[in-house]
C-alpha cells in the first residue's frame, strides 16, 4: 500500500527554517522594564507552546496586554516588535486567563492524586495561579468522556485529560513523520487521535510524553511507578549525543545541540529492565551449569584458564562490545599488551580484521559534518545506512531540513522508510560507481549543491564490497574537496551505530593483520553479545565480562559481573568524537563492579598490575593516548588538509579490495532489540510485537511528492 507525502508549500504554515547565526536584537518593554531579544522571539509561553515546534496559538492561557491592541493577544504567536509594550500582570490579562482556565478545567477530570503526571503538570501550575475554587459548570449530562486511544505500548493515554494544545500531533507530523495523528471534531467534540484505528508506528512515538504538559499521554511501563515530585536526578549518555537527566521516572530533559528536542526513549523506557540485573554475582562453569563463586576464586580460576590453555602472545585475544566504556577499554588493551598480546577485536561481522577506514586519522571515522550541522546541508548521499533506526535523532535532523528547505537525499543500499523522501539509486557497488560517474538526476543535483554531505554508515565497514566502497567514495571526495571538504564544512561523515565503537578507535582497541589470523585459546569478551560463537574455537578459554548474561555470557567457562552504563562514571565517545562524561545514577547491585576495576584487579592476579588505581589516574593514562578523550562536550575539527590526508590514506589502504556485487544490507532489522537489556526488557518485547511488521519498507521520491510502502 502507497501513501503520497508531499512537502510544504511555500506558502504554508511551516514556512522555512533558518539555520544561520543569531539575528539582530530588538528592545520593547515589558511591565515597564526593557528587555533586549533576538528579532522573532515570541512574547509568552504557555501550554501548547515548543521552542522547537511550529507555533499553533491554541491554549490561550498566554493571553497578554499590548499597548494600543483593541484586546488581549495569544503572545506564543505574537513575535516581539521593536518599541512595543506589553503588560503580562493587570487586571485584564487576569481576568482573560481565568477565563480561559474556567473553560480548560470545565471537563478536566479531577484524576490529581493518581495521575502519573502529579508535581510537573502545567496545568496544575496554571490553575493555582487563576483556577477558581468553584466551577460555573452545570451542563445536566455531565462532563465530556472521551474514549481513551491505544497509541501502543509505550504511551498510556487518559484522553479525558486532554486540553488538546496539539503538541504531539505537530510532534508526530514535524518530527516522527507519523502524519495519521491529529484532531478530528470541532467545538466540545473535539478529540486528538489516530484517523484509522491502529498504533502510533513510530520508533520517537514515546517522547510524546514528555511533550505532554497535562496527564493526558503518560509513560505505560511506568503508569503509577511513582511521582515525580522530590526525585533525584542524574544524568547519562548515549552515543549519538542524547544526554538525559534521569528521575526515578525515567523522564528525560535533553539539553544541548546534539538534540533537537526528541530522543531515542527506546533506551530510556528499556531501563527498567536495569532494575532486574542478569549478572550480580561472580560464577564459574562447571559442566553444564555455572556456580557462584567469590571474587578471588573467579580471578584465580581466570590465572589459572590462561595457563592451562597454553595461550602466549596473540593466542591471547579480547573482543570488545556495545557496552564498553573508553575507561575499560583502555585498562583492557594495555593489560592485553602487558600479556604480550596485540590481538584485539570488536563485537560485529568482520571484527577481528582491520577497519577498512583506518583510525590513524580522526576524520576517517567520525561524524565530521556534526549532528547540528546535518541541517546545513543542500544535498545528502545515504550508503549503506538506514539513519530512522541507527540513529533516530539524527533522522528527524534530516527530517526537519528535508521539510523546511529544498533539501535533496539519495540512498544507496536497502530501501528504507525514512520519513523523507529519497531517490533510490541501488544497493550495491554498481549503483555508487554510477553515481561517482555522474550518471542520474541525483549526482547532478549532488554535483550542485553547496555544500553536499555523504553519510555512510558504520556496517559498510562490514559488508563484503565495504572496501571497495571506501576506496571509491575515498577518491570520489578528494576529487570534490572544493565543496567536501573545505575550512567551514567536512562533508565526509560515517555515522557510528553502537555506542562503544569511536572510543575504540580512539583508543586504538582495533585489530591487526597479523594478530588477526592468530587462532586464540583465551578469549575475554568485554560487554560483547553480538560475536559469533563460530569465531571462538571450542577448546579456547573464554572469560566474559557484562550486567547481562546474554550469548557471550553462554560462551564463557568464567563470569564476572560489571556495572551496568547507569552504574558508574564513565566517558563515552560519541559519533562526532566528542567526549561526554556519566555519572552513576543507582549503586552496582551485588558484587558487580565498573568494569576498569575489574581489569585492575585481574592484572594484579596476573602479575602485570596496570599502572593507575584510580579514575583519575586513569584518565591521565587516555590523555596520553589522545587529549580528545578528556576534552569533555567539545566536538573537535580535523583540518581540510588532514582530513584530505586521510582520503588518501583510505584509498591507499583499500586499493586491492575487490569488487563482489552484493548488496550493501542494513545491520539492523528491529529496532527496539539490538543489545542485551533492550532484548531482555518486557517492554521493547512487546513493542516487536506491536511495531515490528516484517515488511519490506520502500521509499520513493518524484518532484515534490515521496511514495512510501
Amino acid at each position: 500500500m502507497l501513501r503520497l507525502v508531499s512537502r510544504p508549500s511555500s506558502t504554508g504554515r511551516l514556512g522555512k527554517v533558518s539555520t544561520s547565526a543569531r539575528q539582530a536584537d530588538i528592545t520593547l518593554t515589558v511591565d515597564g522594564k526593557e528587555v533586549t531579544v533576538p528579532q522573532g522571539t515570541y512574547l509568552l509561553f504557555a501550554f501548547c507552546y515548543h521552542d522547537r515546534r511550529n507555533v499553533d496559538a491554541c491554549s490561550s492561557m498566554c493571553l497578554v496586554e499590548v499597548e494600543r491592541s483593541p484586546k488581549p493577544v495569544a503572545s506564543c504567536a505574537m513575535p516581539a516588535m521593536p518599541g512595543s509594550k506589553v503588560f503580562t500582570n493587570t487586571p485584564l490579562v487576569h481576568e482573560a486567563r481565568e477565563g480561559v482556565m474556567e473553560f480548560l478545567l470545565a471537563n478536566h477530570p479531577l484524576d490529581c492524586p493518581i495521575c502519573d503526571q502529579g508535581g510537573e503538570c502545567d496545568l496544575q501550575d496554571q490553575s493555582m495561579r487563576y483556577g477558581s475554587d468553584r466551577t460555573r459548570f452545570h451542563e445536566i449530562t455531565g462532563k465530556r468522556a472521551v474514549e481513551n486511544k491505544d497509541l501502543g505500548p509505550l504511551v498510556k493515554t487518559s484522553m479525558n485529560r486532554c486540553i488538546q494544545c496539539t503538541r504531539c500531533v505537530r510532534f508526530a507530523n514535524e518530527v516522527a513523520g507519523v502524519e495519521e495523528l491529529g484532531t478530528t471534531g470541532r467545538g466540545n467534540d473535539l478529540q486528538i487521535g489516530m484517523y484509522v484505528e491502529k498504533t502510533m508506528d513510530s520508533e520517537l512515538s514515546g517522547n510524546i510524553v514528555d511533550l505532554c504538559p497535562v496527564g493526558a499521554l503518560t509513560s505505560k511501563p511506568y503508569a503509577f511507578h511513582v511521582q515525580t515530585m522530590g526525585a533525584k536526578k542524574y544524568r547519562i549518555h548515549r552515543c549519538h549525543g542524547c544526554r538525559w537527566f534521569e528521575y526515578s521516572r525515567r523522564l528525560s530533559r535533553c539539553p544541548g545541540d546534539a538534540n533537537p528536542a526528541s530522543n531515542q526513549r527506546r533506551n530510556a523506557l528499556c531501563l527498567r529492565r536495569l532494575e532486574i540485573p542478569a549478572l550480580d554475582d561472580a560464577s564459574i562453569k562447571q559442566g553444564d551449569r555455572f556456580v557462584a563463586a567469590s571474587w578471588e576464586e573467579a580471578l584465580q580460576r581466570i590465572a589459572d584458564g590462561i595457563a592451562s590453555s597454553g595461550a602466549t602472545g596473540n593466542e591471547i585475544q579480547a573482543i570488545a562490545g556495545h557496552f564498553a566504556d573508553t575507561e575499560s577499554l583502555v585498562a583492557l588493551k594495555d593489560l592485553i599488551n602487558r600479556l604480550g598480546s596485540d590481538n584485539l577485536a570488536l563485537d560485529q561481522t568482520n571484527g577481528s580484521a582491520p577497519p577498512p577506514h583506518g583510525v590513524d586519522v580522526r576524520s576517517n571515522y567520525l561524524f565530521n559534518s556534526t549532528i547540528p550541522g546535518v541541517e546545513e546541508a543542500d544535498a545528502i548521499l545515504l550508503v549503506g545506512t538506514n539513519p530512522r533506526h541507527e540513529a533516530a535523532v539524527l533522522n528527524s535532523r534530516i527530517r526537519k531540513s528535508w521539510l523546511h528547505t529544498s533539501l535533496e537525499v539519495g540512498l544507496i543500499g536497502e530501501r528504507a522508510d525514512t520519513a523523507y523522501g529519497y531517490d533510490y539509486l541501488g544497493a550495491d557497488s554498481k549503483a555508487l560507481a554510477d553515481f561517482i560517474a555522474g550518471k542520474g538526476a541525483f549526482a547532478a543535483k549532488f554535483k550542485a549543491a553547496k555544500r553536499p554531505l555523504i553519510i555512510v554508515g558504520s556496517a559498510l565497514a562490514e559488508q563484503p564490497d565495504g572496501a571497495a566502497a571506501y576506496n571509491a567514495l575515498a577518491k570520489f571526495v578528494e576529487k570534490n574537496k572544493d565543496s567536501l571538504i573545505t575550512p567551514q564544512w567536512n562533508g565526509f561523515s560515517v555515522l557510528h551505530r553502537i555506542a562503544s565503537r569511536p572510543a575504540a578507535y580512539e583508543t586504538g582497541f582495533v585489530p591487526s593483520k597479523k594478530a588477526a589470523s592468530t587462532q586464540p585459546k583465551f578469549v575475554y569478551l568485554l560487554n560483547a553479545d553480538e560475536v559469533d560463537p563460530k569465531s571462538i574455537p571450542a577448546n579456547a578459554f573464554v572469560v566474559y565480562q557484562g550486567h547481562h548474561g546474554d550469548l557471550g555470557a553462554s560462551l564463557a567457562d568464567v563470569c564476572l559481573p560489571a556495572a551496568a552504563y547507569t552504574e558508574k562514571a564513565m566517558t563515552w565517545v560519541n559519533t562526532e568524537g566528542r567526549s561526554q562524561v556519566g555519572r552513576a545514577a543507582v549503586p552496582p547491585p551485588g558484587a558487580s563492579r565498573e568494569d576498569w576495576k575489574i581489569i585492575r584487579a585481574l592484572s594484579e592476579v596476573l602479575d602485570s598490575p596496570l599502572p593507575y588505581d584510580d579514575v583519575l589516574s586513569l584518565r591521565d593514562r587516555m590523555w596520553d593516548i589522545s587529549p580528545t578523550l578528556v576534552r569533555y562536550d567539545v566536538a573537535e575539527r580535523t583540518s581540510p588538509e588532514v582530513a584530505v590526508a586521510g582520503l588518501q590514506t583510505i584509498a591507499a589502504n583499500t586499493a586491492s579490495a575487490k569488487v563482489s556485487g552484493k548488496p550493501f544490507l542494513k545491520p539492523i532489522s528491529n529496532f527496539y532489540q539490538t543489545d542485551p537489556i533492550s532484548r531482555a526488557s518486557v517492554t521493547m518485547a512487546q513493542c516487536t510485537r506491536a511495531f515490528v511488521k516484517g515488511e519490506d519498507y520502500g521509499i520513493s521520491e518524484k518532484g515534490s511528492e515521496a511514495a512510501y510502502a
